[in-house]
């Protein structure tokens, strides 16, 4: 549906999965002869990674007790340089106690995204969870000009701490910690000087403290522009309710899938003869299931990467939740299955074909897409 975005631009979604680069599925492995290269490289392991092992939704561990921190409680990623003005306007807003702008980027490792934010360590400590401000090899590992790698994406890419990989027309960096960030669609942190040299964006990124669950997601959205991307971190917990009150069951229930490839065959249902392979390889295209939600540089957004114009026209709330979120999986995943029904992909044949060319005008691209979407009935035959 539109241009593949922009290694620059960082690809934030409110719901958060393993990559899968746009030609295929990569992971972070050791180099098999070891005695010729000591060095860990990136290696194509197969176009067809296990999806049920995406999760849409990470889970972030507590940190410990230890040095008091003023946690994120928004996350705010604008089109461009945030000037002074804005984070001062940002800071001005009800609940809001303070303010931090980082740069921020997506580079690509054999062609699978890496999402980083480039800090000033003495500045961004206290924005971490307790556990990793306490952590000295986290903050040593950044004044090295090294990476910390967030422990859940360590662990979806392999990453070997202490080894060194290959940015893409960039620099080798090498992996010295791990840490739990709490920051979704975040994979590492690196120092600012680390950052510059690997073209991530100044100061892009706003990290807001204040009252749980109370700052406006709507006044920040406004201040910094309608193409940001902005998520809510650590939502509170709603009050437990009295044991004698028995749970009011909503009218609508909210329903989500716990894997892409749960999502991907739901999704299909919507549309009868659509294959869920054909989702899934769309989805692998497009964003890398997830990891690269844009805005794209035709303006796309979201993990199917949706033009706005057509996600008005076609957009569903696909998890009833009485939202239809273009940046959520869970909406834009069925979305995706409606456009397509919408044009005869449920026929198969030339009218699959035509249905897949309407998401992205390139007979190449729909080549590629059925091309992944056999290799996907393959894998889950």
């Amino acid at each position: 549906m539109s241009a593949l975005p922009s290694v620059r631009g960082l690809m934030i979604v409110l719901a958060v999965v393993v990559s899968v680069g746009a030609a295929g599925a990569f992971a972070f492995a050791m180099s098999e002869e070891k005695e010729k290269d000591p060095a860990p490289s990136v290696v194509a392991r197969d176009e067809t990674p296990r999806l049920e092992t995406l999760v849409p939704v990470r889970q972030f561990g507590r940190g410990g007790p230890g040095v008091t921190v003023t946690p994120p409680r928004m996350l705010g990623i604008a089109a461009a340089t945030v000037p002074k003005q804005t984070r001062l306007a940002l800071g001005a807003l009800k609940h809001v106690q303070k303010v931090i702008v980082v740069d921020a980027g997506s580079v690509k490792v054999a062609g699978t995204g890496v999402n980083l934010l480039a800090v000033d360590p003495a500045d961004y400590r206290s924005w971490t969870p307790q556990a990793v401000a306490d952590q000295p090899e986290v903050w040593s590992a950044l004044a090295r000009g090294e990476l910390v790698a967030d422990t859940a994406a360590a662990r979806r890419f392999g990453l070997v701490l202490g080894a060194s990989y290959q940015i893409d027309g960039g620099p080798r960096l090498r992996v010295a910690a791990s840490a739990t960030l709490g920051l979704p669609g975040v994979d590492g942190i690196v120092s600012t000087e680390v950052g510059r040299s690997l073209g991530l964006m100044q100061g892009v990124a706003v990290l807001l403290h204040g009252k749980a669950g109370k700052i406006s997601e709507a006044g920040v959205r406004e201040l910094l522009g309608q193409d940001a991307q902005v998520v809510t971190v650590g939502r509170a917990r709603p009050p437990a309710r009295p044991r004698s009150q028995p749970a009011k069951q909503p009218e609508n229930q909210v329903v989500r899938q716990g894997s892409y490839l749960d999502l991907y065959k739901a999704a299909a249902t919507r549309c009868p003869g659509l294959s869920w392979t054909v989702l899934a390889a769309i989805g692998q295209v497009e964003s890398s299931h997830g990891r690269n939600n844009g805005p794209s540089s035709a303006g796309a957004l979201g993990p199917m990467q949706f033009m706005p114009a057509t996600w008005k026209a076609y957009g569903v709330d696909g998890d009833g939740d009485g939202r239809k979120d273009i940046w959520s999986p869970y909406d834009a995943v069925p979305g995706a299955a409606n456009y397509l029904c919408a044009n005869g992909a449920g026929q198969g044949g030339q009218k699959l074909r035509k249905a897949v060319w309407f998401y992205n005008h390139s007979w190449a691209y729909v080549n590629k897409v059925l091309g992944l979407s056999e290799a996907y009935a393959r894998a889950y035959a």
